[in-house]
């Protein structure tokens, strides 16, 4: 694959937003993993772009995405930017043989996703989607159980997440032009792409968006134009293989704080037996069958990490230090000459069923969801 290094010479990444995610996610990810450093970052805020340089301690800066996106000293790149900058800076890197993890979601719709995947595709780079929770170890391990037959035919998935964001200004966030959508982009395609990686594909859909709170103060009380994006969404889905699921989303439930992590529960049911993740506790895993209830089991230890990384599953906040494993993967699949798990095909997919709960609540009917052809 282009740009993949060998001999024992590191992977060279560029951060393109310098933003709290690349701060909390991306670079302590890289700094674990001596496959890989850090050597270039690009912020359109200059007085961020200063401060990342001296605390992330990297030479090659700019305020242009695409200059660092195609460096020739850069063999990789995280785009960490607005939803609506992603799919230029991603075709630009591709085009120059660079390697691309994302986050979510990769673009505004699912037509856009589908022409950075092909690009992606057709220059043989390694491309990922950034969906984190596919890393926790209870969720992890949740994929082994359903996999290996432990919890017999799955029936139900269900999945919970509930936030107590404030009620003021998301910036470019809160505005369709700019992010495509609310929570249902923002969060619950999270958990659209795990109930794919753990059931197969959704075939049809119903769901409803919803916004309560207009956002026309930013935190430091300046006015700006109302919010036109869903804070909560929610959606019917059947997979094909038979099972059902179902979704909710909110960044509006008053109490659900838990240390800033909130409320999140994602649950299979099957005909022997129920599992159940939770964000909070992410290396314990909720078991039960019939005759006994739910109660917690740790996760064994060969599934709080995959198994090479560096990160020491004892160390740190588990909410926490699970991220950055994304970056672990993306870098191996690099070293690897493979293709990354979740990549941009996986990323589509969310899309796809993402944007049907959109025109499922715009057109009052259910929208078939097939996975996009390879």
């Amino acid at each position: 694959m282009p740009g993949t290094t060998s001999g024992g010479k590191q992977i060279r990444i560029g951060i393109i937003g310098a933003g709290a995610v690349s701060d909390y996610h991306h670079v302590p990810g890289i700094r674990l993993d001596n496959r890989a450093t850090l050597t270039a970052v690009a912020d359109t805020d200059p007085a961020l772009l200063e401060k990342r340089k001296t605390e992330w301690g990297v030479s090659i800066a700019s305020t242009d995405p695409i200059a660092i996106a195609t460096h020739d000293q850069v063999d990789a790149i995280v785009i960490a930017t607005p939803n609506f900058t992603h799919k230029p800076i991603a075709e630009a890197a591709v085009k120059a043989g660079k390697h691309v993890m994302c986050e979510k979601p990769l673009g505004l719709n699912a037509e856009e996703v589908r022409q950075m995947y092909v690009a992606a595709r057709d220059a043989k780079v390694v491309h990922m989607t950034a969906f984190t929770y596919r890393f926790a170890p209870s969720m992890r391990y949740m994929r082994h159980l359903l996999k290996s037959g432990a919890l017999g035919q799955p029936r139900h998935f269900r999945s919970q997440r509930f936030l107590d964001w404030p009620e003021t200004s998301w910036g470019w966030r809160q505005y369709k032009d700019k992010a495509g959508a609310g929570d249902l982009y923002d969060m619950t395609i999270h958990r659209l792409d795990f109930a794919i990686d753990l059931l197969g594909p959704i075939e049809r859909v119903c769901g409803a968006i919803a916004r309560f709170a207009p956002r026309t103060n930013t935190p430091d009380g300046r006015t700006c134009p109302p919010s036109d994006v869903d804070d909560w969404s929610s959606l019917i889905g059947e997979f094909a293989n038979g099972a059902t699921g179902v979704w909710e989303g909110t960044t509006l439930a008053k109490g659900y704080g838990r240390d800033g992590f909130g409320h999140e529960w994602a649950e299979i049911n099957g005909s022997e037996g129920s599992a159940v993740y939770r964000l909070h506790e992410p290396n314990c895993i909720l078991l039960g069958k019939t005759g006994s209830d739910l109660s917690g089991v740790d996760v064994p230890d060969e599934f709080l990490k995959p198994k090479d990384s560096p990160r020491d599953p004892r160390v740190g906040k588990p909410a926490t230090v699970f991220r950055y494993d994304l970056m672990w993967e993306f870098v191996s699949a690099i070293v690897e000459g493979r293709q990354a798990v979740p990549s941009f095909y996986d990323g589509l997919n969310a899309q796809i069923v993402a944007d049907a709960v959109i025109q499922s609540h715009d057109e009052r009917k259910w929208i078939d969801t097939p996975l996009s052809p390879v």
